[in-house]
């Protein structure tokens, strides 16, 4: 391969790494190297030697450390694609206020995903440390290093859509709006689904329900975001795994005031402790809330505050499209492996035109994949692909230097 682009993609617990071809949009390897129960666990998919792999080690005290694994891990096995690097494009989950697109990364770029790191605390803070350890490793690609920002997609929401109805000054002083995020994936689904319908992406209309352990719904009018349900933080929108999503804020002073919580621990409650684990008592996992539904009240209250919350959104952004709507799209983990959460969001919109196939509904496996019935609206289904966004992205702004 003369051109690839490594892409990675850091949470709080764990590293996500692809090596893509950008020219023929393939990907070469994939992997992810995570904690889990204190051990360090790297897992890699070789998709041209149709090979995974799975190695445990000792437990790593410090995040570099799962950066510099991925780097060593390259360099020893598959020295041909680091040789044949050309770029690296690093998932950023907040760029702020002036950042408006994917970045060639500089001094001036890094301290504004600094600055944006109290509005995405969880993560912001480590893709500096990425970007960082990458920076090291590999000298040659010094200024071949790219930020592509979950924010920059919803750059184009109108006023009326991301301003909060607070005193102007706290936007215009500082920088207070509703920002969005996982808008590297809805952009990526906008690409899918104009290939799809067959219909170029300037004129499409779509609504993209991003569902997994953090959730986001976008309303996308002629192939630009222009409503989120995520806000100045991630915390903003649907009920989540952990996440509380909507609430009125009046609860957190309640919690301060009348329950003598500390404001740290509200924090933690919110972000941590809150969403369908809260709800369930049980777990963030939608898989075991399933299993559960019918034999534990708190799990199927959970999902069905779940499901509620996203057909809301669903049917409130019916009204940001201009003439027609062109589909509904599931992404992410739960909205792609779902059939049963998909299921049941659906049946509450047959007021606006949405009915689901049950039988295309049930079907797993396929890629792209229509899943209404012939009297609905398209209802789509398409796998997230998040590093494969990066990847185009990055390469677009380094091929002509």
């Amino acid at each position: 391969m003369k051109e690839v682009i490594l892409v990675l993609n850091c949470g709080s617990s764990s590293v996500k790494f692809s090596i893509i071809n950008p020219i023929k949009k393939i990907s070469l390897i994939q992997g992810i190297v995570e904690t889990i129960q204190g051990v360090v666990v790297l897992s890699i998919q070789d998709f041209v030697l149709h090979k995974k792999t799975i190695q445990r080690f000792g437990k790593i005290e410090v995040y570099e450390q799962l950066i510099v694994l991925i780097f060593d891990l390259l360099s020893k096995r598959y020295k041909s694609y680091l040789d044949s690097l050309i770029g690296i494009g690093h998932r950023v989950v907040h760029g702020g206020q002036n950042i408006k697109t994917s970045m060639i990364i500089n001094d001036q770029v890094l301290l504004s995903i600094q600055k944006a790191s109290i509005f995405a605390p969880l993560h912001n803070p480590y893709h500096l440390l990425c970007i960082k350890v990458s920076l090291q490793k590999i000298l040659k690609l010094k200024n071949c290093n790219v930020a592509v920002f979950d924010t920059s997609f919803h750059q184009t929401m109108p006023k009326i859509s991301f301003l909060y109805a607070i005193p102007y000054y706290f936007y215009s002083n500082h920088a207070i709006r509703r920002y969005g995020a996982h808008g590297i994936n809805h952009l990526y689904i906008t690409h899918q689904c104009a290939l799809m319908l067959k219909k170029s992406i300037d004129r499409l209309n779509i609504i993209s329900c991003h569902l997994g352990g953090g959730s986001s719904i976008t309303a996308i009018v002629e192939g630009k975001s222009i409503d989120t349900s995520m806000g100045l933080t991630p915390l903003e929108g649907l009920a989540m795994g952990t996440r509380c999503g909507d609430i009125d804020p009046y609860i957190i002073f309640y919690m301060v005031t009348e329950l003598s919580i500390p404001l740290e621990e509200v924090k933690k409650i919110l972000t941590e402790k809150s969403g369908v684990l809260g709800i369930s008592a049980l777990t963030s996992d939608f898989r075991e809330l399933e299993r559960n539904y019918f034999t534990n009240k708190r799990a199927k209250l959970s999902i069905d505050i779940f499901c509620n919350r996203v057909s809301k959104y669903i049917g409130g952004y019916f009204t940001s499209m201009p003439k027609k709507l062109d589909a509904v799209v599931f992404t992410g983990g739960i909205g792609e492996n779902s059939s049963f959460v998909r299921q049941k969001v659906v049946e509450k919109l047959s007021l606006l035109g949405c009915f689901i196939d049950n039988e295309k509904n049930s079907i797993h496996g396929l890629k792209n994949r229509r899943i209404h019935s012939s009297k609905s609206i398209p209802i789509l289904v398409i796998p997230a692909n998040e590093n494969q966004m990066i990847a185009q992205e990055t390469y677009a702004l380094l091929k002509n230097l």
